[in-house]
């Protein structure tokens, strides 16, 4: 192992021979003869271990000497022994207060000194390797906290993929939504009603990623529902109606394989399930109302909606921005929650520029007919 390195400060040169000729062949020395060079070989010198600091200098004596090096967070951790004639009770009182580490009168004893130095030399050592442990264990929880979001990221984007190939109106519908989404959430994160959720970074975080799952549940309604150009009948409807309980039940079944809940999974299990409840207890599945709706699934209800009534499909044109945000405020207070209808009046030039980056150009509009045709042939 490299020898320690240790700065001496003394205005005296006979006490910085003294003293570099009785640690010269442990240490590797500097001297200062004042505090304003030590201060400078501090902050520039990385590889200091120990500073043996006179108290009685010129200009700054060594109290104000440590007192700028535990200032500073590149010299805060250096030990500092004060070496000094001054050996009042109140004298020691102050270097102990001011960070030192220890205190030793003159005239030294050289066997004392040579001691305490080994002494605080090893336990900087033992100090740095424990700041080093703790960086490597930081670091690994670090790269596996980024293993399992890859994993919560891969499984949600698995999901949703999977919703893709079966829904000929999902692909852009779900990006543009996810992010609806998550302008709706930190629109609302300082509001009253949702500070207590939407504080959270997390929340948000996972509300953006669970809402292209909010129709999962999809994969489970027949083709010749699913893909019907048109309006359903009212037998229709109610199997169409169950893609909210089918996605719910997905998440379920996945966790119930895996043999523990899933935290991440939490919000994608509100909003596949609940995305269709309205404000006024008159959606489904399970005719929720007001504050009993999510919140997740209220966003996701403001952000699903807009979106279905802007896009253009197979079968209809999509609304003007105009006329999609009339119908979006005629529905607060039934259809959704008043404030949060409320933030996206607010929002409107942000959902435009989110619905026309991520549109639908004419070829994937053709690849959705190829796909709807195959299905009604």
């Amino acid at each position: 192992m490299s020898r320690p390195t240790v700065l001496i400060v003394d205005d005296t040169p006979d006490n910085l021979a003294l003293m570099s000729a009785l640690l010269k062949d442990e240490c590797l020395v500097k001297v200062a003869n004042h505090g304003q060079k030590a201060l400078r070989i501090a902050a520039s010198d990385t590889s200091l271990d120990l500073i043996l600091l006179d108290v009685m200098m010129p200009e700054m004596d060594g109290y104000e000497v440590c007192r700028r090096l535990k200032a500073e967070e590149a010299t805060r951790d250096i030990p500092v022994i004060f070496l000094t004639a001054k050996s009042e009770v109140g004298d020691e009182t102050l270097g102990f207060s001011l960070g030192a580490v220890d205190y030793i009168s003159k005239p030294i004893s050289p066997p004392v000194v040579l001691a305490r130095v080994r002494t605080h030399l090893k336990l900087k050592q033992m100090s740095d390797a424990l700041k080093a442990h703790n960086i490597t264990l930081e670091e690994e929880v670090e790269r596996r906290t980024a293993e399992v979001v890859a994993i919560q990221d891969v499984t949600i984007h698995a999901m949703a993929s999977l919703a893709e190939t079966r829904d000929s109106d999902t692909g852009n519908h779900i990006r543009r939504t996810k992010h609806y989404v998550r302008l709706l959430a930190e629109k609302l994160r300082d509001h009253p009603r949702f500070e207590h959720f939407l504080g959270d970074d997390r929340n948000i975080d996972m509300l953006y990623k669970s809402a292209p799952l909010h129709d999962i549940g999809k994969v489970g309604v027949p083709d010749r529902i699913l893909l019907k150009p048109g309006r359903f009948e009212p037998d229709e409807m109610e199997i169409m109606k169950t893609h909210t309980t089918l996605g719910r039940d997905a998440i379920l079944q996945a966790e119930r394989e895996l043999g523990l809940e899933m935290p991440f999974l939490h919000h994608a299990k509100e909003i596949a399930y609940s995305h269709q409840e309205k404000w006024d207890g008159s959606g489904y599945p399970q005719g929720l109302a007001g504050e009993d709706i999510p919140i997740s699934a209220r966003l996701m209800a403001v952000a699903d909606v807009y979106d279905a009534l802007i896009s253009k499909r197979v079968y209809k044109d999509g609304m003007s921005h105009e006329q999609a945000v009339k119908i979006m405020h005629e529905g607060s207070g039934s259809h959704f929650d008043p404030d949060v209808i409320l933030a996206f009046l607010e929002l409107q030039a942000e959902f435009q520029e989110v619905a026309e980056r991520y549109a639908d150009t004419d070829d994937e509009l053709g690849a959705k007919a190829a796909h709807l045709s195959k299905f009604q042939g």
